[in-house]
């Protein structure tokens, strides 16, 4: 299944607009979500993290979605998603995006990565996560 950009993009502001970013209680302990301790600025300002997961089956559609802060630990920067394979494995993610205002500088940032899932629920998809990780990252140029 092929999802494009903007559909991407709605879906996933979508879902932070209807939940706050919690991992449920039930969350299951082999769910997770890393972020590698070093991220990437190339020279026209595209951020590039990366990290892996694990998750098991879902009823619908699972992404891994990431954020950056860098200063002010309140103001987050999307920086992409993509599609989930939940198949009880480790895979590899890895995310790429332009921050819209000031660009961020090489040094110290804080990532939020989540595997999140649009469950269906009669005819409404609402956000269940699978697992959420904040990281400390250096950024680099390069």
């Amino acid at each position: 299944m092929r999802v494009s950009r903007p559909v991407l993009a709605a879906a996933l502001g979508a879902a932070a607009l209807l939940c706050a970013a919690a991992v449920p209680a039930a969350a299951d302990p082999a769910e997770l979500v890393t972020v590698d301790p070093v991220g990437r600025i190339a020279p026209d300002g595209t951020v590039t993290l990366s990290g892996s997961y694990r998750c098991t089956g879902g009823t619908g559609p699972v992404f891994v979605s990431s954020s950056l802060s860098q200063g002010d630990a309140r103001v987050r920067h999307g920086i992409g998603g993509g599609l989930a394979q939940c198949d009880g494995a480790e895979h590899r993610w890895q995310n790429s995006g332009k921050i819209s205002a000031e660009a961020p500088a090489a040094g110290p940032a804080r990532v939020q990565a989540t595997l999140m899932e649009l469950r269906p629920t009669g005819i409404l998809l609402l956000p269940s996560f699978h697992a959420l990780t904040d990281e400390d990252v250096t950024l680099t140029q390069g």
